[in-house]
């Protein structure tokens, strides 16, 4: 008698399991979907601090490239440094298109040469064409 009440209630556990499984058939909410993902801001194609400051930073390229020491007193870092990566590669590169810096570069790897002085690095996703 035993394994018969085993079955029986192994049987309605069972049949009330797929009943709830399926409780709102007819009637189940459709799943929202996801909110679309936010809107990509495009970067500034301005520099948001003056150009004209960035003069002193061919200095210390001059330096860089005649593998002279930059000395710590040097004013075109703090220039840059509020800065993100891409903003400060934007301004050196309107500084470079304005002649501001009045030297003539390579650009790609004088460009890297100075951002690296300044802890910064050049962006993957950045051309400074002139």
């Amino acid at each position: 008698m035993a394994p018969s009440k085993l079955v029986l209630f192994l049987a309605l556990n069972l049949a009330l399991l797929a009943a709830t499984a399926h409780a709102c058939a007819p009637y189940c909410p459709t799943p929202t979907p996801p909110p679309p993902p936010p809107p990509v801001v495009p970067t500034p194609s301005t520099c948001s601090i003056d150009t004209l400051k960035l003069k002193v930073c061919a200095n210390v390229l001059n330096l860089l490239k005649l593998n002279l020491p930059v000395p710590a007193n040097e004013e075109c870092c703090p220039l840059l440094s509020g800065l993100a990566n891409l903003d400060a590669s934007v301004c050196l590169c309107t500084a470079i298109k304005a002649e501001i810096l009045g030297i003539k570069l390579n650009v790609p790897v004088d460009f890297t040469l100075l951002l690296n002085q300044c802890r910064k690095t050049y962006p993957d996703n950045f051309t400074c064409s002139i």
